[in-house]
């Protein structure tokens, strides 16, 4: 197991049009990615963007099944496609969003503790911690 690293939390409620631009488009692309959502089941679709350090940005959208848990978070869609298909580049940063299939308006939303294992053994592998960008 490796040794842990010091945990920095740090959490700001600002506004999407006070984003710096490349966060704001990450946001963006999580919102334009969470259509491609299949939840029949849950009706909640959840869209992830994660930004590498090379500038490519890499998007998911939750994925369910009839045989629960069989489904995957749009998390770890992101961030799976992100390692294996670059696997030596680091994460900048991940843009979570989600609404209920008949809202228009985006919700508040967290990352399961599946999907945040996931992003603690990725943030453990690099150098620099990444940015978490949740709708609120």
């Amino acid at each position: 197991m490796p040794e842990r690293k010091n945990v920095l939390v740090e959490a700001e409620l600002i506004s999407l049009q006070e984003l710096p631009q490349e966060e704001f488009q990450l946001m963006i692309e999580a919102r334009k990615i969470s259509e491609n959502s299949y939840s029949p089941y849950s009706t909640f679709k959840v869209g992830a963007a994660v930004l590498l350090e090379n500038g490519t940005v890499v998007c998911g959208a939750n994925q369910e099944n009839s045989a629960y848990p069989s489904g995957l978070c749009a998390e770890r869609v992101a961030l799976f496609y992100a390692k294996s298909q670059h696997p030596a580049t680091s994460i900048k940063a991940i843009a979570i969003t989600a609404r209920p299939s008949d809202y228009q308006d985006f919700v508040e939303v967290t990352p399961c503790g599946s999907c945040r294992q996931v992003m603690s053994e990725f943030e453990d592998e690099q150098t620099e911690p990444f940015t978490i960008l949740l709708e609120a």
